[in-house]
């Protein structure tokens, strides 16, 4: 647990850094404007209006173009190789194709918001790399204020040794969980009616991805698969919440990352009697075409190739975050934990059937629409979980139902349908037992 409790205060530690700069001082960071009291309204975040790449693959230099000078904080991190920018919170209005291909020792990067009040730049490197300059240029000469971050070759030895301790392989303290500050900023958010007790059971729906997590891409980066599964968890919390039967909780409403065990965490916390994660798949080019919406159960070996290829492409979405997480601890082999795990999985079963049931009379399904495998999202073992793979964005006709709001409407009917029934019988079931 100390190692879990570890990368959840690091990542916390990251993604409050950019808020905690505009408060005071730090090395390679820019001058910035003193931030107004109250709350800030969206129109006046600084814009992000180009990024670029120059150089070669011993030394490349990044220009970002802002509309006023900003603070930030740069690192780089292990396994994989990758550099870090974190941010006050921007307005991205970059070009579609910004990021998607690389030059000299970025591979491509990406870039989104990571909280509210703090964005995030995320590169993919070719291989180690140092930090050789970081700095912001002041507007001058009919030129923006620029972020630019200088990068140069190093071997494997001086890349760890430039990392900061926590962040080098192997090499992380325990630190307890009272520390953690993700945890503390979720419960001071969460309300706590102090006498009104809810007993309607609570659905958790999950949209994949988001922000600096762009998930599937197609149309040329046009359509993200963080959108798509975003809009399509707010049409499903709608329709769920109109019944008055559920209490619904989402694990994001807008474009913010959320960590794979947050996630988790939160249908722990909300005693959740359901979890339904949302995502949208794609094939890699070359790899010919598929389509049809797929239904994900937990297991601790894929049912095929593909379902194995997804997981293992979902699993990686701390990473493409940008914090190096280590991996989940195994938990204790308690009997009780077992039982809890297997009762878990029956009902998870139950529900995926219940859910393509109603689903194929609607939307198209994959030719093997029901599938296990190990996704990191699911591992809660007393919350029955299932991840939706709507369709692949990789498929002209699926990427054209994604968008349309008809088929979306048509779908969350039938997935509300399936929600009623799980419930309707567990509750029989209930009953019969007493």
């Amino acid at each position: 647990m100390a190692s879990c409790a570890n990368h959840r205060v690091l990542l916390g530690s990251v993604l409050l850094c950019a808020a905690a700069l505009l408060c005071s001082g730090a090395t390679n960071v820019g001058a910035a404007e003193e931030p107004s009291s109250g709350s800030i309204a969206s129109s006046s975040f600084p814009v992000a209006s180009d990024a670029r790449l120059a150089g070669d693959s011993k030394r490349t230099r990044f220009v970002l173009d802002l509309d006023k000078s900003i603070q930030f904080r740069a690192f780089a991190l292990a396994d994989p190789y990758r550099v870090v920018v974190d941010i006050p919170q921007v307005s991205f209005q970059l070009p579609p194709e910004a990021g998607i291909t690389g030059r000299g020792l970025v591979k491509a990067f990406r870039y989104g918001l990571v909280m509210p009040g703090g964005s995030r730049i995320v590169f993919d490197l070719t291989g180690p790399a140092r930090i050789a300059k970081s700095y912001v240029l002041d507007a001058a000469n009919d030129q923006p204020p620029r972020l630019v971050l200088e990068l140069e070759e190093v071997d494997r030895t001086n890349f760890v040794q430039s990392l900061a301790v926590e962040s080098r392989p192997q090499l992380r303290p325990a630190i307890a969980d009272a520390a953690d500050p993700i945890v503390a900023m979720k419960a001071a958010a969460e309300p706590r009616p102090a006498d009104a007790v809810d007993l309607r059971p609570v659905v958790v729906i999950d949209p994949g991805h988001g922000g600096v997590d762009n998930g599937t891409q197609a149309g040329g980066g046009e359509n993200n698969e963080k959108d798509l599964v975003l809009g399509f968890g707010l049409a499903l919390r709608d329709r769920i919440e109109k019944s008055g039967k559920y209490r619904v909780v989402m694990t994001r409403e807008d474009d913010t990352f959320v960590p794979l065990a947050d996630r988790v965490r939160i249908a722990r916390n909300q005693s959740a009697a359901l979890f339904v994660s949302i995502h949208a798949d794609a094939l890699p080019r070359g790899e010919g075409d598929a389509q049809g919406a797929t239904i994900y159960t937990l297991s601790d070996r894929a049912s095929d190739a593909e379902a194995e290829r997804l997981a293992e492409t979902e699993n990686k979405a701390d990473a493409i975050g940008g914090v190096n997480l280590t991996e989940e601890p195994t938990e204790v082999a308690d009997i009780l934990i077992d039982l809890a795990r297997r009762e878990t999985r029956t009902f998870s079963n139950r529900f995926a059937r219940l859910l393509m049931g109603e689903m194929k009379t609607t939307a198209r399904m994959h030719k093997h629409p029901l599938k296990s495998a190990g996704f990191k999202v699911l591992k809660a073992p007393d919350v029955p979980s299932v991840l939706v793979e709507l369709g692949y964005v990789s498929n002209k006709e699926d990427l054209e139902h994604l968008l349309s709001e008809s088929w979306r409407a048509r779908i969350v009917g039938s997935m509300g349908q399936a929600i009623d029934a799980f419930f309707a019988k567990r509750l029989a079931k209930a009953g019969s037992s007493n």
